[in-house]
C-alpha cells in the first residue's frame, strides 16, 4: 500500500525538509516525525520497521490464542530512523466479538500515541493520574510495567499508558470493554530481540485502525 508520509499527530500532510527547513513540517504541528505510509502485515514489514528503529517494536508475545499480527508503522524518516512504532494485532475479545490491540511505543513528543488514543497530544501525562495505583500491568522484556488509564478519550475504546525502557508505551483498544485483556498481565516482547522468532509471528488483514485510528 503505497503513499506519502504524514503527520503523526494529526494524519495531515507534511512538507520535505528542503531549502527553509531541515526537518519535516506540519502546517498544525510544526516539525514532526513523519508517519511512514502502512503497508500490508507480513513478517517482512515488520523485520524491515524492526531494523530501521530506535524505539521498541511491542508485541504480545506469544500472542493470546487467536490473535495475529495485523499491521505495523513508525514515524521517522532515512535520517532519524523510527521514533515512534506501532504494532496491530487483532482476535478475539474477552467478552466475544472481535477486538483491536495496537501497541505505541515513543519518544517524548511525538505524539503517534496521542492519535491513536484519541486525545489532543503528544504525550499522556496531562491525561493519567499517576498519584493512584496504576489500573494495569504488563511484563514488558521481563519487566513489570505499571500503566494507567487514559481519560478523557473517545467512548469507542480503552487506553492505557505507561513508561517502558525509557519510552512511552501506549496500549489502545477497541472496543472499549476489550481493555479488560490489559488485567490479564500481557507479556510483551520488543521484537527487535526477536531473532528467528519473527519469521513465527502469525499473519492476517491490515488493521484498518492503523489507517483510521
Amino acid at each position: 500500500m503505497r503513499g506519502e508520509p504524514s503527520c503523526p499527530r494529526c494524519g495531515g500532510r507534511v512538507r520535505a525538509p528542503g531549502l527553509f527547513a531541515d526537518a519535516w513540517q506540519c502546517d498544525v504541528h510544526g516539525t514532526v516525525y513523519p508517519l511512514q505510509p502502512v503497508i500490508p502485515p507480513s513478517v517482512e514489514a515488520l523485520a524491515a520497521v524492526v531494523q530501521r528503529t530506535h524505539v521498541p517494536v511491542w508485541m504480545p508475545w506469544p500472542l493470546p490464542v487467536g490473535w495475529l499480527f495485523t499491521g505495523v508503522a513508525y514515524a521517522g524518516d532515512d535520517r532519524s530512523g523510527g521514533r515512534a512504532t506501532a504494532v496491530a494485532c487483532t482476535g478475539p475479545g474477552p467478552l466475544g466479538g472481535p477486538a483491536e490491540l495496537i501497541l505505541v511505543a515513543e519518544e517524548l513528543g511525538v505524539g503517534l500515541g496521542a492519535r491513536y488514543a484519541g486525545i489532543d497530544g503528544p504525550d499522556p501525562g496531562p491525561y493519567m493520574n499517576i498519584e493512584k495505583p496504576p489500573e494495569a500491568k504488563v511484563l514488558a522484556v521481563g519487566r513489570p510495567t505499571p500503566l494507567w488509564h487514559v481519560f478523557r478519550t473517545p467512548e469507542d475504546r480503552a487506553v492505557f499508558a505507561g513508561e517502558a525502557l525509557g519510552m512511552w508505551l501506549w496500549a489502545v483498544m477497541w472496543p472499549e470493554q476489550s481493555g479488560l485483556l490489559m488485567y490479564d498481565e500481557l507479556v510483551l516482547t520488543d521484537l527487535r530481540d526477536a531473532g528467528p522468532e519473527l519469521d513465527l509471528v502469525p499473519c492476517g488483514a491490515l488493521s484498518p485502525r492503523l489507517l483510521r485510528p
